[in-house]
């Protein structure tokens, strides 16, 4: 089993001892794309204890912000360096 499924598992089952169905814990897995993102959920679960599902959507949604402001970042600075690269080449 591929290490992002084991995740979604273990998320899935911390959910459903929670007392959620097993369908919310699928939708928020299927909401964050890797693994990284699937432990951090886990993670927030298990040390906050959120009591209510809308807390848990609104961690998800952060978690999805954080990681796409993330990305943005490291296409600003690869286009940033290349334009460098770009300006400070040697004359030929």
């Amino acid at each position: 089993m591929d290490a992002k499924k084991e995740a979604a598992d273990k998320l899935i089952s911390v959910l459903m001892r929670m007392g959620y169905p097993r369908e919310f814990g699928a939708l928020i897995t299927q909401e964050l794309h890797s693994e990284k993102m699937i432990n951090r959920m886990t993670s927030y679960l298990l040390k906050a204890k959120p009591g209510r599902p809308e807390e848990i959507v609104d961690e998800m949604l952060a978690i999805k912000s954080d990681t796409e402001q993330w990305i943005r970042k490291k296409k600003a600075e690869y286009t940033n360096r290349k334009i460098n690269e770009y300006l400070n080449r040697p004359d030929e």
